[in-house]
C-alpha cells in the first residue's frame, strides 16, 4: 500500500467508500484486504448514524487502461502471447470492477442484515485476490494491467441499479458476473489445449469461487423479493426485460448457474430473452 494510504476508516460504510475512492489498484487491493480482515475481526462496526451514501459515480480508477466502447476493442486470438495477455487483461479488468461492485453493494444499501454485509465484504476480498492472480500472470507474459484498452459495462449496470438493492442483486451478480460461469469452462479447455497450464490454474480458482459470488446475489435477490412480497421468478424476468436485454447472451452454463441459485424457471427466462 502507498505509505500515504492507511486503512483508518472507523466504520464499515466509511471503509467501503475508502476502497471505492482508491485510484491506484495496489491501494485498492491493500485497503480491501485490510478492511476485510478488520471486519472479520469485529473491528469495523455497522454505524447506523453513518452519513447517507453519496450519489453513485465512477469509482477511483488509474489513468490506464483507456475505457472504450466494447465494439472498439480489437479481437485477438489466444494463439499468440499478446492475444492471451489481452484476454487475461480483460478478465483482470472485470475483477478490478468486481472489487468495487462488492464495496458499492456494502456502501449503498443500508439497514440490511449483518450477513448481507459479510457476504459482500468477502466477495470484494475474493475479487481483489483474483485480480492479483491475473495481474501476476500478465506480468509473467511481459505485460501489465493498463497495457490494453478496456470497457466499462459492469460499472454502467452498477449505476443503473444504484436506486434499488433488489435490481442490483438480480442484474449485477446474476447477469453480468454470472457470464463468467458460462464462458470460463470453454476458455479453460482452449487454454489447456494451448499448453497454458499456469493461466488454466488461475481460471479454475476464479470459476470455483465465482459460483459462490453469484449464489450470494441469488440469496439476497430472494431476500429482497420476500421482504417486498413479490415472486422471484416473475420479478427476475421483468428485470431482465427492462435492463438486461442488450447484454444477455447464451449459451448458459446450466449446472453452474443451478449451483449458484438459479431456478429452472429463471434459466428458462434467460434463454427466452437471450433468443429474442
Amino acid at each position: 500500500m502507498n505509505k500515504a494510504v492507511v486503512a483508518d476508516a472507523a466504520d464499515l460504510f466509511a471503509a467501503a467508500r475508502h476502497c471505492l475512492d482508491a485510484r491506484d489498484p495496489d491501494d485498492k487491493i491493500a485497503l480491501t484486504g485490510a478492511y476485510a480482515r478488520r471486519f472479520k475481526d469485529g473491528a469495523l462496526p455497522l454505524d447506523a448514524r453513518a452519513p447517507a451514501p453519496e450519489p453513485i459515480g465512477m469509482p477511483g480508477r488509474p489513468e490506464r487502461p483507456k475505457l472504450v466502447h466494447p465494439r472498439e476493442l480489437p479481437r485477438r486470438g489466444l494463439g499468440s502471447e499478446e492475444g492471451r495477455a489481452a484476454f487475461i487483461h480483460a478478465i483482470a479488468h472485470i475483477e478490478l470492477n468486481a472489487i468495487d461492485l462488492g464495496w458499492d453493494a456494502v456502501y449503498r444499501f443500508r439497514d440490511l442484515p449483518a450477513d448481507y454485509y459479510a457476504d459482500w465484504v468477502s466477495v470484494a476480498a475474493d475479487e481483489a485476490r483474483h485480480f492479483v492472480l491475473l495481474r501476476d500472470r500478465l506480468r509473467d507474459l511481459g505485460f501489465d494491467y493498463g497495457d490494453f484498452d478496456a470497457h466499462n459495462g459492469l460499472w454502467e449496470m452498477c449505476e443503473k441499479t444504484a436506486h434499488d438493492g433488489m435490481a442490483r442483486m438480480a442484474l449485477v451478480p446474476r447477469v453480468l458476473e454470472a457470464r463468467g460461469l458460462d464462458v470460463t469452462p470453454g476458455m479453460i479447455v482452449k487454454l489447456r489445449s494451448l499448453g497454458d497450464h499456469e493461466t488454466v490454474g488461475v481460471f479454475e480458482v476464479i470459476l470455483r469461487e465465482e459460483v459462490a459470488h453469484v449464489a450470494a446475489g441469488s440469496r439476497w435477490f430472494r431476500w429482497f423479493c420476500e421482504r417486498r412480497g413479490v415472486q422471484p421468478e416473475s420479478t427476475f424476468r421483468d428485470l431482465l426485460s427492462e435492463y438486461a436485454r442488450a447484454v444477455l447472451h447464451g449459451p448458459f452454463n446450466i449446472d453452474a448457474r443451478a449451483a449458484a441459485g438459479f431456478s429452472a424457471e429463471e434459466l428458462a427466462a434467460l434463454h427466452a430473452i437471450a433468443e429474442r
